[in-house]
Formats: C-alpha cells, structure tokens, sequence
C-alpha cells in the first residue's frame, strides 16, 4: 500500500489531498513514465542510473521530461522522511497531460510529477515461474520502455499468481525468451551467466545492467545471448532480478524443477551486489558529508 504522504508536481501533501483528472489525457491514455527504486537507509539507490533511463524513454515516446534530477532527488527525500522510510521502494512517475482531444482546460502543467514510496512487497524464494507465449512484442517501438500503460504486464501477473506462480516468463513473437513482467531473467550455464539481449523486447533493467558490470569483477562471466525455454530447462541455475528483488532463486518454471535454488552463482552474484549497493550508499554519504 501507498504510503500516506506524496510528492505532487511542486508539493509534499497527504496522498487524499492530491488530485488527479479525467482530463489529464495522458493520465487515462497511459502517455507516461515510471521508474521504480529500492531504499537502502533512507537513500534511493542507483538513482543516476534510474533517472537516464527515464530519459532515454521520455525521447522514445516522446513525452516531454522537463525536470531537473537534483531537485526531484531532494523531493523524493522530502517524501521518505515524511513517511520515514528506511529500507522500501519509491517510484517516479511522469504524466503527460497535453495531448489528444480528449482533456479539459485546467491549468495542468504540461507533464505532471509524481513521487510516492510504499514498503517493500514480499517475495516467495524459491520462485515459481510460469511461461506466457506471446507475452512480448519485440518489434513493437515501445518494447523496453517502463510506461504507466503497464496492462499487460499486471494481467500477466494476475494470472501467473492466480495459478499459484509467484511470476511468469514472457516469450516474444519468435518464441525467445524475453523477460518476466517486472524481473529480468537469467539462465546459469557451465559457470556462465546468461541473459536476453535488449532486442527480445525486455527492459534494460537497473539491477540487469549492474549484474553485467560486476559480474566479471566477481569471477562470474556475463553475457547477452538470445535463450528459448528449452535453454532454461537445461541450465544449472534460473534467477530472476529487479529493483525490488535484487536477485532471487528459481525452483521452478512451468513445472521443471531446479535443486538446491538458489545455486552457488546465484549466491555469488548475490553477494557482489551487496558489495556494489554497499560501496554505493558509502559513496552517497560521503557526498552528503562534503556538502
């Protein structure tokens, strides 16, 4: 659930005071942006790398970014000391209002800011993943672009838990492995790491981009290959990852069982993004010190 206190285009305000309109077109179109952040001590972590996703995704879908990121960062400060927040999640979404015939003549500013933080959601590990085919459209221009018209991916996740899975894997149009609805996917493999290019149609995930970067440093080879279910079956070790979960042990895909998940890699790699969000968040003290 929401934490009580948000952060609305200039203002920090309990969450039943903010308004949102129907003729906020981009709001009911879903024309805008999130990102999605972990807590660590009262401190976003990998925020730089969050707010350059955000602005890769505002050119490709062409909804105007115009924020500057020092400031949202102090507000989104402002709101995880007001709902004391020290380890949980917050997001940042964007909206645009001013498109379409279908909006009213309020005086929206043209994209609206919102900042909200909830308590971290609770995840099972071992997961259970299920498989959807054509769950992801890979040749379509917003595939890996995290936008607020996020149906799909909810009511693939509804099903997934409604059929007892904690999530399922989407395949694309060319039956590859892409993604899961909010996880990046990984197969271990004779000691490697393996995970989908950015062209099966998945999002270039915070947690996914780190993984590819340490893992090296941390003896573990990490690479983009392109994987079809029949390469997850056969892998030593499944993980899944994403700003909420970090990495997290799968037992199970659509019925094929993994031993003794989470592995020996997944452990490891674990253990090399605690040290990266460690040295991390030392890094953001020592700045707010020198300030």
């Amino acid at each position: 659930m929401l934490h009580r206190f948000v952060f609305h285009n200039n203002k920090l305000m309990p969450i039943e005071e903010m308004r949102l309109s129907p003729g906020q077109a981009g709001l009911l179109s879903g024309w805008g942006l999130f990102t999605t952040l972990h807590i660590f001590d009262g401190t976003p972590f990998a925020f730089e790398k969050h707010w350059r996703r955000l602005e890769k995704d505002s050119a490709r879908t062409h909804c105007p970014f115009p924020f500057d990121a020092e400031k949202v960062r102090g507000y989104l400060g402002e709101v995880l000391r007001a709902n004391q927040v020290v380890e949980g999640c917050a997001r940042i979404y964007a909206i645009y209002n001013q498109v379409g015939h279908w909006r009213s003549d309020e005086s929206f500013p043209m994209v609206d800011l919102f900042l909200c933080s909830t308590d971290l959601p609770k995840f099972r590990q071992p997961a259970r993943l299920n498989l959807r085919e054509h769950g992801r459209h890979a040749a379509s221009p917003l595939a890996g672009v995290k936008v607020t018209s996020w149906l799909n991916n909810v009511w693939n996740f509804q099903e997934a838990q409604q059929g007892g899975f904690d999530e399922v894997v989407l395949l694309n149009e060319r039956g590859e492995v892409s993604e899961c609805t909010a996880a990046n996917v990984f197969c271990v493999r004779g000691g490697r790491v393996l995970t989908p290019p950015l062209n099966s149609g998945c999002l270039e995930g915070i947690t996914r981009s780190i993984l590819l970067e340490i893992g090296p440093r941390a003896g573990v080879p990490c690479k983009e290959a392109v994987l079809r279910p029949a390469d997850l079956f056969s892998a030593d070790e499944v993980f899944i990852s994403s700003s909420n979960r970090n990495l997290l042990g799968v037992g199970e895909i659509a019925g094929y069982r993994y031993m003794n998940a989470p592995g020996a890699i997944t452990r490891r790699l674990d253990e090399a993004f605690a040290n990266y969000i460690r040295e991390y968040l030392a890094k953001q003290s020592s700045h707010a010190t020198a300030r």
